[in-house]
């Protein structure tokens, strides 16, 4: 990494924002950079429910690409520690997936902690992909194996608690995932994690331990629920039966060890996983502007993993 850079963003780790006071206008600003230029979306015709049980309306943004080349819709859980972003600061990422891959992105904006913890927002996501695995044609397809899960950090960890989800409840499982740097464990205290990188790259660059903590407790104030398989995917006892994934990581990530050990227990566990390491990049590359190096990097594979096709052993 160029030496300008990593000093920069050291002093970004530095003079890091308070997420427990500071949510609310950290979401704002998120709006206003991603408000810069207009993006090309729609509200679809579709309606998305959550699975919470309470009639919650899950709104959804679809994306279309300036050349559309692949049948299948990409449907995408945002990051932000479940804390932060959401459907408008995700746009401009949104746009760019669409254009790069040539896909329709649908873009789920599930409720937010600390407002809404845990299970709120893996109910709104859940319920999206239920809705539309039960019924592709709603959102113009054919064939639900069209639908790809797509999360990026906290969005790669609520993917992954879909599918397992979907699984367990006897539902139809979506055929193929990709995770980015997704959070896939419960520790990331320094003096306890299991992993290399929560110690080596967990106060230098974009996304800190003390932050990773903080979001932890808004999203999920009890600390023993953190365990659960749903909000750590890694501690679940089966993962059996789960769909091809792609999880691609971030070399200068405090999550790249756990994300890495997911795609091995994936692998372990029968199913078909790619597993990537982005060099020299850092924590939520997917929303750099399409010139970065990393997002190229990563597209190259998100197009050559939908390129392969799904190897047919996950839907049910």
């Amino acid at each position: 990494m160029n030496p300008l850079l990593r000093l920069a963003l050291r002093l970004l780790a530095f003079a890091r924002f308070d997420v427990r006071e500071d949510y609310e206008r950290v979401r704002r600003l998120q709006r206003q950079l991603a408000a810069l230029p207009s993006a090309r979306y729609r509200t679809p015709p579709w309606d998305t429910f959550s699975d919470s049980g309470d009639g919650h309306r899950v709104p959804v943004r679809v994306f279309t690409p300036r050349e559309q080349r692949r049948d299948e819709l990409l449907l995408f859980f945002h990051g932000g520690g479940w804390v932060t972003g959401d459907i408008e600061s995700y746009t401009p990422a949104c746009a760019t997936m669409a254009d790069l891959t040539g896909c329709r992105v649908a873009s789920v904006d599930y409720r937010l902690a600390p407002e809404h913890p845990f299970p709120a927002g893996l109910e709104d996501c859940y319920g999206a992909a239920r809705g539309l695995l039960e019924n592709p044609s709603r959102a113009g397809l054919t064939d639900a194996e069209k639908i790809v899960l797509v999360g990026d950090s906290a969005g790669g960890n609520l993917a992954a608690a879909v599918s397992l989800l979907l699984r367990e409840q006897g539902h139809r499982v979506p055929r193929r995932q990709i995770l980015l740097y997704p959070v896939t464990h419960w520790d990331h205290d320094p003096t306890t994690s299991p992993f290399e990188s929560v110690r080596r790259h967990g106060e230098d660059y974009r996304l800190t331990n003390t932050e990773v903590e903080d979001y932890f407790d808004m999203y999920v104030p009890d600390p023993v629920q953190r365990r659960n398989r749903l909000v750590s995917p890694l501690m679940a006892g089966d993962l059996s039966a789960q769909p091809d994934t792609l999880l691609i990581t971030a070399e200068l990530d405090l999550l790249c060890d756990e994300g890495e050990a997911y795609a091995h227990a994936l692998a372990e566990a029968g199913n078909r996983v790619s597993v990537h390491r982005i060099e020299h990049a850092v924590h939520g590359f997917i929303t750099l502007p399409r010139f970065a190096r990393p997002l190229k990097e990563a597209y190259e594979l998100i197009d050559a993993f939908l390129d392969e096709g799904p190897s047919g052993h996950a839907a049910s």
